[in-house]
């Protein structure tokens, strides 16, 4: 089943969110200062391609202050404004009841598009 569901992520916009997702971490490596914010966009973008049978943990605090800064930084900067797009295409999904798990899916993502730093992408593909 997640396979099913990934397949019809990537067909009904996942490969373009991973896709945008993608560019925009290299643009953000371009620079020195916006090394962190592109791995940060990597990962999201890996999320958004195959997002079923994986989930968000938070990862033990090896730098506690650092990441709260950076999380900051990333709100103010532009990760509220992804957060609203993903609640947006989360809602119009939730609408209909085919779309509930493509919603969720969304959901999932707008919350690590808050605040990505201190956070784990774990795969439960075992």
């Amino acid at each position: 089943m997640k396979i099913l569901g990934n397949i019809i992520w990537l067909i009904f916009g996942g490969f373009g969110i991973a896709v945008e997702y993608l560019i925009s971490s290299l643009l953000l490596m371009i620079t020195i200062i916006g090394i962190p914010f592109g791995i940060a966009t990597m990962r999201l973008g890996i999320l958004a391609l195959w997002p079923f049978g994986s989930h968000i943990v938070d990862k033990p605090q090896d730098s506690g202050c650092l990441n709260m800064f950076f999380n900051i930084l990333w709100f103010l900067v532009g990760g509220f404004w992804i957060a609203l797009t993903h609640l947006g295409f989360g809602l119009l999904l939730c609408i209909t009841v085919v779309g509930i798990p493509w919603g969720k899916m969304h959901f999932r993502l707008m919350r690590l598009a808050l605040a990505p730093f201190g956070k784990e992408i774990v795969n439960n593909d075992f």
